[in-house]
Formats: structure tokens, C-alpha cells, sequence
């Protein structure tokens, strides 16, 4: 990925995080939704949007749906605050990487405990 790609990406996950808080939809509104990562294409026509929602398989989906009917809006909102010519279609991705991690510590400290480690 090129250095401005990554600045766009950077710039794109900021006005993202800040333009979902500001959804009135319930089913995002009501949860704790973070954006953990953006990729914006070369071309600048896609950004990849990576969404950790903690709570339950349910919840989650009922974000991803949020979400994705309020893509418009965000699009929107996100090329205004970056002042994009063309503002890039959002494709959101569920991100499961921080309950991974949270997974993967609590067996640690249970192996610890255990006195196996």
C-alpha cells in the first residue's frame, strides 16, 4: 500500500469512527462498536472498513445490518470531513481479532494459574 493510501486510510477510519457515534439507529446506537482498521483502494473507489462490536453473534449482526443500511449516510459523511472529490463505497467487514486476543489471554492466565506455564 502506497504512503498516501495509508494516510487516506488513516484519515478515512477517524471521520468513519467519528460520523458512526453520531447514527441514531439503535442497533448501532446501543452497542459498542469500534473501527479497528480501513483500507482504502488505489483507486480510491473502495474502503474496507474493519468493525469489532462487543456483545453476543446477534448483536453483531444487528450492527452489520446497521451499518450497512446507514452506508450511505457514513459515505457521506466521511468525504465531507476528508473533503474527497469521490467519496469511496464502504464494504464493512466483522472484525473478531480483539475477542480472538481476549480468548487467547484468558487461557494464558488460566494455564498460569494451573502452574503450567
Amino acid at each position: 500500500m502506497s504512503q498516501r493510501s495509508e494516510r487516506i486510510s488513516d484519515e478515512f477510519q477517524k471521520a468513519l469512527s467519528e460520523a458512526i457515534r453520531t447514527l441514531k439507529d439503535p442497533r448501532v446506537h446501543e452497542a459498542m462498536v469500534s473501527v479497528t482498521r480501513c483500507e482504502v483502494t488505489g483507486d480510491l473507489r473502495y474502503a474496507k472498513a474493519y468493525i469489532s462490536v462487543f456483545g453476543d453473534e446477534q448483536q453483531k449482526k444487528d450492527v452489520m445490518r446497521g451499518l450497512k443500511s446507514a452506508g450511505g449516510y457514513l459515505r457521506r459523511e466521511c468525504a465531507s470531513k476528508i473533503r474527497m472529490r469521490y467519496a469511496p463505497e464502504i464494504v464493512f467487514t466483522l472484525d473478531d481479532s480483539i475477542t480472538h486476543g481476549a480468548h487467547i489471554n484468558d487461557v494464558l492466565h488460566e494455564l498460569e494459574r494451573e502452574g503450567k506455564l
